[in-house]
């Protein structure tokens, strides 16, 4: 019953299409400056002095994203104060999705208490930028001077329905790989969530 229940709601979540190619492991991440859910204009430049950040492209309404909200509230708790700190990125739109827009997102964030930046991607530029396909969708930033690189993309984990004992945590084994001095031995995952949804075109 939760197989099938689980890919009823995947089933329901694959609408969209892809606004282009994802950038990989290497590439300058894409700077941007959007709204967040307190009204306050959040960059990289604003997050203080960091080693790095886990962007990560997640929304309200999305069943894989809802399932994975109290691990990036723990991700953040972990990680922020060791420099690095979760931006996470509504990146669908509302016309598209009712249920993620801006008003409903403040409301997710109070009643969930989120400790991180939630920003609203108006116009999806920078869901455009980044090529995030999904939600969630991970881009592990390594801040070094005045670059921030892209070091890993794709999953949290491999564990969508939280309930595997073998569950691989892929974006910790990068951020660790990153806080020893080294690139992460894998690069790059496959996101596995709800398509982002597009604002007819």
């Amino acid at each position: 019953m939760k197989q099938t229940l689980t890919f009823l709601l995947l089933a329901a979540c694959i609408a969209g299409y892809a606004q282009g190619p994802t950038i990989t492991a290497g590439t300058k991440a894409p700077e941007f400056e959007l709204k967040n859910v307190d009204g306050k204009a959040v960059s990289f430049s604003t997050m203080g002095s960091v080693k790095g950040y886990i962007v990560i492209f997640t929304c309200n309404t999305c069943p894989v994203a809802k399932g994975y909200e109290e691990r990036i509230i723990a991700l953040n708790k972990k990680y922020g104060p060791l420099g690095f700190p979760v931006i996470a990125i509504n990146p669908n739109d509302p016309s598209a999705s009712p249920g993620d827009s801006y008003a409903k997102m403040v409301d997710l964030a109070n009643a969930h208490k989120f400790d991180f930046p939630y920003l609203y991607d108006e116009g999806q530029k920078v869901t455009t930028a980044y090529g995030a396909r999904n939600t969630p969708h991970i881009f592990l930033v390594k801040h070094t001077g005045d670059a921030n690189v892209v070091v890993y993309t794709g999953a949290i984990d491999n564990d969508p329905e939280g309930g595997r004992t073998d569950r691989i945590n892929y974006l910790e084994q990068a951020i660790g790989a990153v806080m020893d001095g080294k690139d992460p031995a894998v690069a790059s995952t496959k996101a596995i969530g709800c398509s982002v949804r597009w604002k007819a075109r």
